[in-house]
């Protein structure tokens, strides 16, 4: 059963400019709407126009129209846009035309069997919204292979416009894992993506993604800074990135007047997976097996990977009651509280204070006692140059932490973890937890200044 309406309700009736609006499409009016159990189905056209053939330009002869179905961007049920198309022909008969039909790109692409603004919806949920192919193509009513032929050749062209890179004066660089399978079959696995962290008027990045190139090498970084001119490298002042030195190496070639700075996430991220190598090792030693149901270090490795600032009352009982376990749980809590070290850097209230607890970190990590701390110590001296650049380039980076909250540390714990227990006075200046040690106490205190070479 299917309701057909007009602008007031009639079958059919004259172009109304409401409705045409609502098509948003300049010179294309509604003819008719009809709802039906599964779509709605929407009539178009164009008004009639003298049309001159496109080879000769001899007035050609109206031939009248043809039905051309169109899939339009999706509601509550799938959009069909049948189009009255007009078709012509040449009454020249030396011109090789013959018959024609008219063209609106306005409204599709020649050839197309998507409009052109669902395009532009598909490619948007794409974009910013992590949807797929097979998503889009169910909700257009369309199979995979009809949708990607649609967006294939816009996003080809959006990859083809130069302008994205004018005006960039800070980049980014990371590398992706695109897919964990056969490259023979999928193709290659690492690719190089590099992100615009340029600032606007108000001092804000807002980072946008500039292209994303096959591989994560020295050679991928520099081919492509090398395709994009001297020009675009000579404006660049900033250069982000992770700890890899093949990205440091094309820097230091390709952008000689660019800062380097190490990308805050992934130092951070260094320091979690440094807790997380402890809380392991610690685990294996104590128990002779992996982590299961009922180990206390299993059961707080996701609070491992928190800030202590973000953790509520039961976490931290929790928290205390598994490091108060065993003797040598007393090892992960050192590196933790390291890691909160190194992540309250980044926080700090303002950039000097945030380089002064970076400089500690750099003279004490690397003589901590427990090896994976000692080992990351290592890295961020070596590093040393771009770690600090982070708090002299007002902090670009490719992941921007948290804003501070203005306390005096990160890693203030609950009130509610201050009473259960005894007390490390330092944290990698203390013996690790396999040697005679101070008893352990989880305080509220601040935990910045705890780590002393």
């Amino acid at each position: 059963m299917s309701n057909a309406t007009g602008c007031v309700g009639a079958p059919t009736i004259e172009p109304c400019p409401r409705c045409d609006a609502l098509l948003g499409v300049e010179g294309v009016h509604v003819e008719r709407v009809e709802r039906g159990p599964t779509r709605l189905t929407v009539t178009v056209s164009t008004p009639s126009q003298v049309m001159g053939c496109p080879a000769c330009g001899v007035v050609a002869e109206a031939r009248g129209r043809r039905v051309r179905v169109l899939h339009d961007v999706p509601g509550e049920q799938p959009v069909v846009v049948r189009w009255r198309q007009r078709t012509w022909r040449c009454p020249d008969p030396g011109c090789g035309v013959g018959a024609f039909v008219e063209q609106h790109r306005a409204l599709v692409r020649p050839r197309g069997s998507l409009t052109r603004r669902a395009v532009i919806w598909a490619i948007g949920q794409l974009r910013h919204d992590h949807a797929t192919i097979a998503g889009l193509a169910r909700r257009l009513a369309v199979a995979w292979k009809t949708l990607w032929r649609a967006v294939r050749p816009v996003l080809e062209d959006l990859a083809g416009d130069e302008s994205r890179f004018a005006s960039v004066t800070s980049l980014g660089v990371d590398e992706h894992v695109w897919h964990h399978g056969d490259r023979r079959t999928k193709g290659p696995k690492e690719l190089t993506g590099m992100v615009d962290l340029t600032r606007d008027g108000g001092g804000r990045v807002h980072a946008r993604l500039l292209d994303l190139v096959p591989g994560r090498s020295k050679k991928a970084y520099v081919d492509w800074l090398t395709e994009r001119g001297e020009g675009f490298r000579a404006g660049i002042g900033v250069a982000a990135l992770d700890p890899f030195g093949g990205y440091k190496s094309a820097i230091d070639e390709q952008l000689e007047d660019a800062t380097a700075v190490l990308d805050a996430f992934h130092v951070v991220k260094l320091g979690t997976a440094v807790v997380d190598e402890v809380r392991r090792r610690v685990q294996q030693t104590t128990t002779g097996h992996r982590g299961r149901k009922g180990d206390p270090l299993l059961g707080i490795q996701t609070i491992l990977r928190a800030g202590a600032e973000n953790l509520t009352d039961k976490q931290w009982a929790r928290l205390t009651r598994a490091i108060e376990a065993n003797e040598a749980h007393e090892e992960v809590f050192v590196a933790w509280q390291c890691a909160q070290d190194l992540r309250a850097a980044y926080r700090a209230a303002d950039l000097a204070e945030g380089r002064k607890r970076a400089e500690k970190v750099l003279n004490s990590f690397h003589t901590c006692p427990i090896p994976e701390v000692a080992r990351l110590g290592r890295t961020l001296r070596r590093w040393s140059g771009a770690f600090l650049a982070y708090f002299t380039t007002a902090a670009r980076t490719t992941a921007p932490p948290n804003p501070s909250t203005g306390s005096s540390s990160s890693t203030a714990a609950s009130p509610a973890a201050t009473a259960t227990a005894t007390t490390t006075a330092s944290a990698c200046s203390s013996p690790p937890a396999d040697s005679t040690s101070s008893p352990h106490r989880i305080s509220h205190e601040p935990v910045i200044g705890s780590v002393t070479a």
